[in-house]
């Protein structure tokens, strides 16, 4: 598909590029008088989409850093990308899109967007929604990992967030705490609401209401978690008997700074992250975790990709990957 075909169906038929492209690629949302009359003028021109990729991209949308820079999530992702693509015999090239660069961001997106025979693995953990706007009327197929827009419908490949923050928590109250607090980011990305879901939602159905006075906000690299939650330790709080975090980075920053105040992971505060880092298991105490399957998320991207273009639907898909609950020493169980 050249990005010209679509630009002259649309002032032949009166449709927007973004509409004329949800056609040709057979996405949901247009009317069968659209498709019929985008067609039709496809014919007329003798325009031909494409049935086939020749490489793939995947890009990293960066907009602070503050998630993405610490983290060993997306190098999981990366690696299972790769290792899917030299499989299938593609070839597979890296890019980053500052998304605080709004110009050149937009140039960069318009050229990508333009090549049709290479796909776009975005990696949209940092993305908002407005961000998608950039991939509205992209010619190159897409599939976003780690992120999801409501208002396109691009095929999306997720962690479940929400329940697997629900079997958290859960595991926490069956341990016997009846006071978990809850560690959130300064930096909110979407994942982050849906995981703050999982866990009001566990306690209510154990009859308990999230407490305000242990709710913590923190930096989300090691270092500034820890000097949110040393500064928030100075006040001389009251204590949960155990926290959530959002993230593992955050939870092994907040537990030096309980250790460095003399409260002791896990016999006076228990703690429980979420993604399952490399370091979370050597961490001091090992931290009890939500495993998120980074490296199969790489790989769904690819074959998802490159199904879209070889047997195209009418429909895309949202794909919700489950979590592993791994156990360490960072909990204890509360005796009742």
């Amino acid at each position: 598909m050249t990005r010209m075909g679509v630009r002259e169906i649309g002032r032949r038929t009166g449709y927007s590029p973004a509409t004329v492209s949800n056609a040709l690629n057979r996405k949901p949302g247009v009317s069968e008088k659209a498709v019929a009359a985008i067609l039709s003028c496809a014919e007329e021109i003798g325009y031909r989409h494409p049935g086939r990729i020749e490489g793939l991209r995947f890009l990293i949308a960066r907009k602070s850093g503050r998630i993405l820079d610490e983290g060993t999530f997306h190098p999981g992702v990366i690696d299972g990308a790769e290792r899917q693509a030299k499989q299938m015999g593609f070839p597979l090239s890296f890019s980053t899109l500052e998304l605080s660069d709004k110009e050149g961001t937009r140039s960069q997106t318009e050229a990508m967007c333009r090549d049709a025979t290479t796909g776009i693995i975005l990696l949209g953990t940092e993305m908002d929604e407005g961000d998608y706007d950039l991939f509205a009327e992209s010619d190159a197929p897409i599939v976003v990992c780690d992120g999801w827009s409501d208002r396109y419908f691009f095929e999306s490949i997720v962690t479940s967030n929400e329940n697997s923050a629900y079997r958290a928590v859960t595991y926490l109250l069956e341990h016997g705490h009846r006071e978990v607090g809850y560690i959130r980011g300064e930096t909110v990305i979407r994942n982050f609401p849906l995981r703050e879901r999982g866990y009001v939602r566990a306690l209510r159905e154990h009859g308990l209401i999230a407490n305000p006075a242990f709710r913590v906000t923190v930096g989300t690299t090691v270092s500034s978690s820890y000097a949110s939650m040393h500064a928030w330790l100075e006040g001389r709080p009251q204590l949960p008997t155990a926290f959530f975090a959002e993230n593992d980075i955050m939870a092994l920053g907040c537990m030096r700074a309980l250790n460095e105040h003399g409260i002791d992971t896990p016999r006076d505060v228990s703690m429980f992250g979420f993604d399952d880092l490399n370091f979370a298991s050597i961490a001091n105490p090992p931290l009890s975790t939500m495993r998120v399957p980074n490296r199969a998320m790489g790989e769904l991207a690819v074959r998802a990709l490159v199904e879209s273009v070889r047997q195209p639907t009418d429909y895309s898909r949202v794909t919700h990957l489950s979590t592993t609950l791994v156990e360490r020493q960072s909990v204890r169980t509360i005796e009742t």
